[in-house]
């Protein structure tokens, strides 16, 4: 479900989101959308409900994300992996590296709330 709301934004915001929408050939209210979802779903992790925190401290590559990383490990492991190959492994490795990432900020605060026991004592 989405909702049309009106927001006044500075001249440096409407200049780096118009580059951004030329760039990417979209409209300049689909690329302020878009950078405002991405701002919701990267919120600090410790200004969460219990309900995120919790299933964030669950947080794992889909599967069809890992079977790729495998894959694509393999190959550079066996020195197969061109230029391609080595642009998607990067990507991968840059989200698994995040979710591990918000995953252990996820454990530490849940810990810190109650919702968890430490993994450690």
């Amino acid at each position: 479900m989405y909702e049309q709301i009106t927001l006044q934004v500075s001249d440096h915001v409407v200049r780096q989101a118009m580059h951004a929408a030329l760039k990417s050939q979209q409209r300049i209210e689909e690329v302020l959308a878009r950078w405002l979802e991405k701002t919701v779903s990267e919120m600090p992790v410790d200004e969460l409900p219990d309900e995120e925190v919790l299933a964030l401290t669950e947080l794992q590559l889909a599967p069809t994300q890992e079977a790729s990383l495998s894959e694509l490990l393999s190959r550079n492991r066996e020195g197969t992996l061109d230029a391609e190959g080595r642009r998607k492994l990067d990507e991968l490795m840059r989200i698994y590296e995040h979710g591990l990432l918000r995953k252990a900020q996820a454990l530490r605060v849940a810990v810190q709330r109650g919702l968890r026991e430490p993994l450690q004592p």
